[in-house]
């Protein structure tokens, strides 16, 4: 699970609208990319596609769980590193942050930067995305704020920074670069790299840790966990017509430690057949639809990826039980200053 706004364990589509945001436009990416996993011998959907409105307000109630410590903790090491984060990036900022949420974690940046100049959030859901970016302009009125409705996996045209002032920093909090797949993670960063040429990135990784805080933190006792992961299949359900009995699903979450993560299904509790856009696909009792991985890291793996996608690591900031951190990486020189 990502702490902002994640997506994307497989190569997966462009941007899907919430059915309120497009009701006369069938959610077509969102329904090839479900009959795709489904037919698949171990079943599977990207986790973007739990976040519609509903499966966002669930995350932002996971965040608040005392079982989940990546949010805490996070926004502990950003307040009393702020103003050292805010004097490497320097006057007159411009802010791009991938999967934005309800834009938090950002505000604690933005009070300590001296004179941002441009907030660009990143997200999407776009009903969520738009409220998240109209109470930014209330609050910072003299910030500009340019929502972009995205999916940030994909190829991203960020508006132009022209005349360039301050330094484009990359903000990539929550521990979002563990929804991905190793080689997916690298094709991101790389991206990113190319995208803040001549700027920087701050990436928050959730630390490789004892495993009963990971399961606690992905199985709380609220059940809050469960209903975000079964909100995909409601999601199907109301906007493809799916015939996904909900309470026939379980939450699971476990930790794999051979791959260094957190896995996320959906247990099918008998046999089953569901309907999704005219194709039938069978559960059997006990199997399982996985809809989410998330890798945890070890600091000099985490280096060795920002290098292998053009960064240059620099200064690491954890919390004193070494349980998250937030990771400096210098992206290329733009080709103007090559």
């Amino acid at each position: 699970m990502k702490d902002n706004l994640a997506y994307a364990t497989t190569s997966a589509s462009a941007v899907s609208s919430d059915a309120d945001d497009a009701p006369d436009l069938p959610p077509k990416e969102f329904l090839r990319d479900l009959k795709r996993g489904l037919a698949r011998p171990q079943k599977i959907i990207s986790p973007k596609y739990f976040y519609d409105a509903q499966g966002s307000s669930l995350f932002d109630r996971i965040c608040d769980l005392p079982e989940y410590y990546p949010t805490r903790t996070e926004m502990a090491i950003l307040h009393k590193h702020a103003r050292e984060i805010a004097l490497h990036i320097g006057p007159h900022a411009e802010i791009i942050e991938f999967g934005s949420g309800s834009m938090d974690k950002v505000r604690v940046l933005l009070d300590a930067l001296d004179r941002p100049r441009r907030y660009v959030p990143i997200d999407i859901s776009e009903s969520h995305l738009l409220d998240a970016a109209q109470r930014m302009r209330l609050a910072y009125p003299a910030l500009e704020v340019e929502p972009l409705v995205a999916d940030y996996t994909q190829v991203l045209v960020l508006p132009p920074d022209e005349p360039p002032q301050g330094r484009r920093m990359g903000f990539f909090p929550g521990s979002t670069l563990g929804n991905f797949e190793p080689q997916d993670a690298l094709l991101f960063m790389q991206t990113c790299a190319k995208a803040l040429a001549g700027g920087a990135l701050i990436l928050g990784v959730d630390l490789v840790k004892n495993p009963d805080l990971l399961h606690a933190a992905y199985n709380d006792a609220q059940g809050v966990t469960a209903d975000f992961n079964r909100n995909v299949l409601v999601r199907a359900n109301r906007e493809l017509g799916a015939s996904f009995q909900i309470d026939q699903f379980a939450h699971s979450a476990f930790y794999n430690a051979p791959y260094q993560r957190i896995e996320m299904h959906l247990v099918s509790t008998c046999q089953q057949t569901v309907s999704v856009g005219g194709a039938t696909f069978r559960f059997s009792e006990g199997e399982t639809l996985h809809t989410e991985n998330s890798y945890k890291f070890t600091l000099d793996g985490l280096h060795q990826l920002a290098l292998r996608a053009g960064f240059t690591p620099g200064q690491n900031w954890i919390d004193s039980d070494h349980t998250f951190c937030l990771l400096w990486l210098d992206a290329p020189p733009s080709r103007s200053h090559a």
